[in-house]
């Protein structure tokens, strides 16, 4: 089993729990959770921002401590009860510093962007649960393939910009091409959802331990923090 989110391995469900397992039910309470503590870190940036406050630095402790985080979770994810709240207390400066940002550029882009986040969530949640969408050894490789390459891509455009002052050509281009790049982004960002989902629903049905309930909802969480901020991203090129 494999899925594109970096955070969510192949090997993660292997060994099962002596104890309790792992549960959808208590899978979506964790999700719900975390996600409340995005939504209200997020909501408290953006409010000091209407103050007038600066939150650059809001920004960068989020966006900092969020990968730091992050990174523990992945790699001990035993630790995940404790530190996926931290990760998405975190994550929620750097999306609402962010968001706001990009709001005072292009009034209204943010509710846009996430109703549209909630929107493809919601409707990729739906066809996987009812099977139009399945995921397949081929859908995977794809999706995982697809993912890397937009990271790697990333990694030189980051590279590029600070030792060269350059950037990975169209990438932020609001052209037809930088368009199509973002809408390409986009539509990857929304099918590592779907495999996040089969990677949550084998856990439970392979018996995970208790603690995979936050794992695979910070995982999730992961994925659709990558989504709005993409969207963002598409909508910025579509008001240019």
């Amino acid at each position: 089993m494999r899925t594109g989110n970096p955070v969510l391995k192949n090997d993660t469900f292997r060994s099962r729990s002596q104890g309790e397992t792992m549960t959808l039910g208590g899978t979506v309470a964790k999700i719900a959770l975390l996600f409340i503590f995005l939504l209200g870190t997020s909501l408290y940036t953006w409010y000091q921002y209407s103050l007038g406050a600066d939150v650059t630095a809001m920004m960068l402790i989020g966006a900092i401590g969020g990968l730091i985080f992050a990174l523990i979770t992945a790699f001990i994810p035993k630790a995940a009860p404790i530190t996926a709240p931290i990760y998405a207390a975190l994550e929620g400066f750097f999306i609402g510093g962010i968001s706001a940002f990009f709001e005072s550029s292009y009034p209204g882009i943010v509710i846009q962007a996430a109703s549209l986040t909630l929107a493809v969530m919601g409707v990729l949640l739906f066809l996987y649960a009812s099977r139009v969408i399945k995921v397949t050894k081929n859908f995977r490789l794809m999706v995982v393939s697809a993912t890397l390459g937009i990271f790697v891509v990333y990694l030189i455009n980051f590279v590029m910009n600070i030792f060269f002052g350059m950037e990975v050509p169209y990438l932020h281009s609001s052209g037809p091409i930088g368009i199509g790049i973002s809408l390409f982004i986009v539509a990857i960002a929304a099918l590592n959802l779907v495999l996040d989902f089969d990677f949550i629903e084998e856990g439970v049905n392979r018996g995970a331990p208790k603690h995979m309930e936050w794992y695979g909802a910070f995982g999730l969480i992961v994925t659709l923090v990558w989504l709005y901020i993409e969207i963002l991203r598409l909508l910025q090129k579509l008001r240019r």
